[in-house]
């Protein structure tokens, strides 16, 4: 079974304590001087990725880059988090992270992430300011593939437009794109 560690509340990291850990084949992320720690990917997340990476970087306007994890992304010395896949302004991406907050935060479900995906870390980015937050869900929660695109109105994200199985996902913002949710995992 697939777990999720994160330390005790009692003892906060930060950013300079991550960036001590060593490299064992796990993700760690930090949320509010907690250390997240989670297990690699499953085939279907990864599949999503790649795809989902192609859509976005096809239609992506010169001044943005599409990144994919893992990549830092500083929300803050006690946040660091790692999205599935992000799009930033170029200039504000160095060669090791992305000090605030993507113009788009993408998350592909997990069966370990999904409640951090869903909760914590959609606050946070939230709490930044990324203008654009999508879940995509591979058939981790539900029996066909996914996606959400939530808009951040007025310090909260609202559903801005949703799909599933073979029905199109097309959004304007950050830029315009379309991604079939079946595709991802095809």
């Amino acid at each position: 079974m697939e777990r999720m560690t994160t330390l005790p509340r009692g003892r906060s990291m930060t950013r300079a304590n991550l960036e001590a850990l060593l490299d064992d084949g796990w993700r760690h992320e930090l949320v509010d001087g907690a250390l997240v720690t989670t297990p690699a990917p499953r085939w279907r997340h990864q599949s999503a990725i790649v795809r989902l990476l192609v859509a976005l970087d096809a239609t992506c306007p010169g001044d943005l880059r599409v990144v994919v994890a893992p990549f830092s992304v500083v929300l803050g010395p006690d946040t660091v988090v790692q999205p599935d896949l992000l799009v930033a302004p170029r200039a504000a991406i160095t060669e090791t992270e992305l000090l605030g907050a993507p113009v788009l935060a993408v998350e592909v479900l997990s069966p370990s992430t999904t409640h951090i995906d869903l909760g914590l870390k959609k606050q946070r980015y939230a709490a930044a300011g990324c203008p654009a937050y999508w879940v995509v869900d591979p058939g981790t929660t539900s029996t066909e593939p996914s996606i959400t695109a939530f808009a951040l109105e007025d310090g909260i994200y609202v559903e801005a437009a949703a799909s599933r199985g073979d029905e199109p996902l097309t959004v304007a913002s950050p830029y315009p794109v379309r991604v079939v949710p079946a595709e991802l995992i095809t």
